[in-house]
């Protein structure tokens, strides 16, 4: 095995005994320690939110060794990580994570000195999107570039890449020649799931194609502008309620705009999340007489989500969008 923190590889207490009683070989270890020692030969993997704790899980398997830094249920965008958190990510042989979207980890990161930092965000091409230039948002004008640059990310880019398929299938490609750098003993294992991981995200590709291709309307309104990229994939119209924050609250000329969009277009549904309050949602489809449902930007599994990993999710957010929209 290459690249690993050799320290994995045998348990300290078994170490320190073998030094003080003088032994040189290690047959001796209990079976606990055998079952350490196993365990230690993963490639240690720490993943900072669920869209990347997915593709480590996915083209590892059974080779790495996964840790993820937002656990379920928490909003990753608020993320403020623990002493022992940053600690243990100079333990990473591997760290995964898509930068501008977590503040608080980008800093932890730069500090850690692992030396293999895959940053999704490199992997494929970012974006700006947001709510276009001359919509009233927040009770001014601002431009897609502005509301994205609210999120932190460089240069103003949309960092929500995981929610398009096709471009989640290049970072995932790209996750999956870093793990064969890390650990080319296993290159052959991550080639093959990768390729599955590739397979499984065209099929997804194709679903939503066919499936949001004859709609009534092609306009959703959400609380949370984080399906820019899944929306230009999909020729669909992306209206967020708040902009990027999904705590934020809308002006009451936004909420007037989108009332007048819903009618313009068709709107049926106000779509809430399941990570974020889901009060302005409701409180603004009521008084459009409009319907809600979820539409999950997949920030976080909890048992509130509608699937059990991303492809499960994504396949209920396009149920989802196919009701809203009135697919034929």
């Amino acid at each position: 095995m290459t690249v690993m923190n050799a320290r994995r590889l045998i348990p300290t207490a078994t170490l320190a005994g073998a030094v003080t009683l003088g032994l040189v070989a290690l047959s001796a270890c209990s079976s606990s320690d055998a079952a350490d020692q196993k365990s230690g030969d993963k490639l240690a993997v720490t993943a900072s939110f669920y869209p990347m704790e997915f593709l480590a899980q996915q083209i590892g398997g059974d080779h790495v060794s996964v840790t993820t830094l937002t656990k379920p249920g928490v909003e990753p965008h608020d993320l403020e990580l623990k002493p022992r958190q940053t600690a243990e990510l100079g333990e990473s042989d591997v760290i995964l994570y898509l930068k501008g979207i977590q503040p608080a980890v980008d800093k932890a990161i730069d500090q850690s000195g692992v030396g293999q930092i895959v940053d999704a965000a490199s992997l494929t091409a970012l974006e700006k999107h947001g709510t276009e230039v001359g919509h009233v948002h927040g009770g001014d004008e601002h431009s897609a570039d502005e509301h994205a640059a609210e999120e932190g990310t460089p240069d103003g880019n949309d960092p929500h890449i995981w929610l398009d398929p096709v471009k989640y299938a290049e970072v995932a490609q790209g996750v999956g020649a870093a793990l064969e750098k890390a650990d080319p003993d296993n290159a052959d294992a991550y080639r093959k799931n990768t390729d599955a991981l590739v397979g499984k995200l065209g099929a997804l590709d194709t679903a939503f194609k066919q499936g949001l291709t004859d709609t009534s309307t092609k306009t959703f309104i959400t609380t949370h502008a984080a399906f820019g990229y899944l929306a230009e994939r999909y020729g669909l119209e992306q209206e967020a309620i708040a902009g990027i924050d999904p705590e934020a609250e809308p002006s009451p000329a936004r909420i007037k705009e989108l009332e007048t969009i819903a009618k313009q277009d068709k709107v049926s549904t106000v779509f809430f999340e399941t990570l974020a309050s889901d009060r302005t949602a409701k409180t603004i489809a009521a008084d459009s007489g409009l319907k809600t449902d979820v539409l999950d930007p997949l920030e976080g599994i909890t048992d509130r989500s509608k699937g059990d990993d991303y492809i499960e999710v994504m396949q209920a957010n396009l149920a989802a969008l196919q009701k809203a929209l009135g697919a034929k």
